[in-house]
């Protein structure tokens, strides 16, 4: 499990600034930089990775708003449904978290482009609605800036009917080479089985032992068509209707969907382990998409 600490994201920012030996603007001019000036060119040398794994930081581990200032755009683009949009709110937003006593696990970590995907834990989280929630954020960074924020929340379960948890298993990403491989593999299986619904193809895509940490089925694709008969029948069917995106890098793609549980609204952020042409392991966060946000971005 890796989990964010100060010295990991100071250490990150430290190796990313020295890698950098081109004198600046100010050295070569000879004046002494501010120290604005030397926030900027940190936040220059520092990858995509590094920059929003410094934002997570600054805002649930260190509480810095004003570390937090220079690496949010000032137009921040909020879909958290619950807090408004722009950097200001967030900002202002700061002391309580502290005052809370909220902390961040990551538990996964990938970036593909210009946007990077935390799997995490929220303890104490009460202020985003339970005590433990978990999570997937997507940062996407812009010219240095974080400027637009994903996630979907849920609280933990039991474990699953074969003992796994929303978080647990394998971390490492691996299989670089295969990351547009794998998104297209994942693209195609989003619409062909669970849109379309054409679930004679399920095998085309998915290991027969799957690895389940949905913490209502076990593994296997038995048990996956088991479950979702189960919950059809309950009236409680899962139907996905957009992919909104797909984000990967080597062997770990996230599909971010909208659709519905029931007759209720529901946001999909489901995390795929893949080997050798196959998905091998599933995780996901589930929450309802409510009617009304604190912003008009919309949850996607």
């Amino acid at each position: 499990m890796k989990i964010l600490t100060p010295v990991l994201v100071a250490s990150a920012i430290a190796v990313a600034a020295c890698s950098d030996s081109t004198p600046t603007a100010e050295q070569a001019s000879g004046t002494e930089p501010t120290e604005t000036t030397i926030q900027e060119q940190e936040q220059a040398t520092m990858t995509t990775t590094e920059l929003a794994t410094a934002t997570l930081a600054a805002l649930f581990i260190d509480f810095d708003p004003d570390a937090a200032a220079e690496l949010l755009a000032p137009d921040y683009i909020q879909h958290n449904t619950g807090v408004p949009t722009g950097a200001a709110p967030v900002l202002e937003f700061i002391p309580a978290l502290e005052e809370s006593g909220i902390s961040v696990t990551t538990h996964r970590v990938f970036t593909d482009g210009d946007l990077v995907v935390f799997h995490n834990t929220y303890e104490n989280a009460e202020l985003f609605g339970a005590p433990t929630l978990v999570a997937f954020d997507v940062f996407r960074i812009e010219n240095g800036k974080v400027a637009e924020h994903w996630d979907n929340l849920q609280p933990p379960a039991e474990p699953n009917a074969s003992g796994r948890t929303l978080t647990d298993g394998p971390t490492e990403v691996t299989d670089l080479d295969q990351t547009e491989a794998n998104k297209a593999l994942v693209a195609e299986f989003t619409q062909a089985v669970l849109i379309d619904g054409d679930f004679d193809r399920i095998t085309e895509f998915m290991a027969p032992d799957l690895i389940q940490h949905n913490p209502w089925w076990g593994d296997g694709l038995e048990a996956l068509g088991a479950g979702f008969a189960a919950q059809a029948e309950q009236g409680n069917a899962l139907r996905y209707d957009t992919v909104h995106q797909i984000i990967g890098q080597g062997n770990f793609v996230l599909f971010m969907s909208e659709g519905a549980l029931g007759d209720t609204p529901t946001a999909y952020y489901d995390l795929l382990r893949l080997d050798d042409g196959k998905i091998v392991e599933h995780w996901d966060v589930i929450s309802e998409i409510p009617a009304e946000m604190a912003h008009d971005n919309g949850k996607f």
